[in-house]
């Protein structure tokens, strides 16, 4: 069970989720405003061919706005080693804040316009009623997307790592004959090689790279749909290791290690690969690992 210091898991931050997230809570908010709107005393949507309909829709239009250039930042989070559960919370309770206020705003501009004829201004029941929609708009549909992608999450490494049914001319087992095998997010067999063969997988995005030495002795890439955590996860035990958020490498194929003014960088005896670096993260357990080959 995740604490509140502890980081939040990357398939929270992913743009696929981020986009998902957004029109879930989009199409959530509507009905819920259509179905509840009879029953508050400071609601002011109206439907029909009115000025306070244009007006709904324009303000419907801009704290979607907010939402979205919020979710957007929050996408840009993920490259943050320090982004906890604390500070999503605090996010999502800054949005509610934000479009709660956004809320008062337009009451108050509504009236002010004589667009809004409520019986009587009060501006703190105002907004305290719109903290308590924004709560449930928001808050609800997050909270059941994000346990949808944490089964999402468990259930591809559970396919990752379920070997036996796979169909080979031999058992696809990942350590006892000396072999990577890689499952897409939709538990199919994509890539099997020699960890003999594998010098590191790379992150890009909802996808990773694998660099591999083919039959010819070129270095090659295979890219398909998986999650570095995924990997990194399924083979904890294995000479795969994780240096950085980006990258984990075969422990095995590393030749040298060095040390730069900004850290430890990964160099493996090809020229075509570029150095790799050693988060702080992940620098403890890189060089115990290293050291103890």
């Amino acid at each position: 069970m995740l604490k509140l210091n502890d980081p939040l898991p990357r398939y929270l931050l992913e743009n696929r989720q981020i986009w998902t997230t957004v029109v879930y809570t989009a199409l959530f908010s509507l009905v819920f405003i259509l179905v509840s709107v009879p029953f508050s005393n400071n609601a002011w949507f109206a439907l029909g061919a009115s000025q306070a309909f244009f007006y709904t829709i324009i303000f419907i239009l801009v704290a979607a706005s907010v939402v979205i250039v919020s979710r957007m930042l929050l996408s840009r989070c993920r490259g943050l080693q320090h982004f906890t559960l604390l500070h999503f919370i605090l996010w999502v309770i800054a949005e509610v804040v934000l479009v709660s206020l956004l809320y008062t705003f337009f009451t108050y501009e509504g009236v002010r316009l004589g667009i809004i004829t409520p019986e009587a201004w009060d501006g703190a029941a105002v907004f305290l009623g719109a903290v308590v929609y924004s709560a449930v708009c928001l808050c609800v549909p997050y909270f059941i997307l994000s346990l949808h992608f944490a089964l999402q999450d468990k259930d591809n490494t559970i396919r990752l790592m379920n070997y036996g049914n796979v169909v080979s001319d031999t058992p696809a087992v990942p350590y006892n004959d000396n072999r990577i095998t890689l499952f897409d997010n939709n538990g199919v067999l994509k890539f099997s090689i020699s960890s003999d063969n594998l010098y590191f997988i790379e992150s890009d995005d909802n996808y990773i790279k694998a660099w591999y030495m083919d039959s010819a002795g070129e270095m090659k890439q295979y890219m398909l749909r998986c999650r570095l955590k995924t990997v990194e996860d399924s083979f904890a035990d294995s000479e795969l290791v994780r240096c950085h958020r980006k990258y984990i490498v075969n422990i095995r194929k590393v030749s040298i290690l060095k040390s730069e003014k900004e850290g430890y960088k990964i160099d493996f005896d090809i020229d075509s690969l570029d150095s790799i670096p050693i988060s702080k993260t992940y620098e403890q357990a890189v060089l115990a690992r290293f050291n103890s080959r």
